[in-house]
C-alpha cells in the first residue's frame, strides 16, 4: 500500500438507506458490492467514510 492512501471497500448495498447515502458512497467511486478503489488518506476522505461505517470498510492488508 502506497503511502497516504487507503483503501475502501463497499461491504453493503445502498439499498434503502438515504439518499445522502447513496451520494457519499457515489462519490468515493463505489458503484458493486465487494469493490475497493484506493483514495488518499485525507480528513475528508475519512470524513465520508465515517459517515456511512455500516456500508463501508477500511481494508488492511
Amino acid at each position: 500500500m502506497a503511502e497516504g492512501t487507503i483503501k475502501i471497500k463497499l461491504v453493503r448495498s445502498t439499498i434503502c438507506t438515504p439518499q445522502k447515502h447513496k451520494n457519499i458512497v457515489k462519490s468515493l467511486g463505489l458503484k458493486k458490492l465487494n469493490r475497493i478503489v484506493e483514495k488518499p488518506d485525507t480528513p475528508g476522505f475519512r470524513g465520508m467514510v465515517l459517515k456511512v461505517p455500516h456500508l463501508l470498510e477500511i481494508v488492511e492488508e
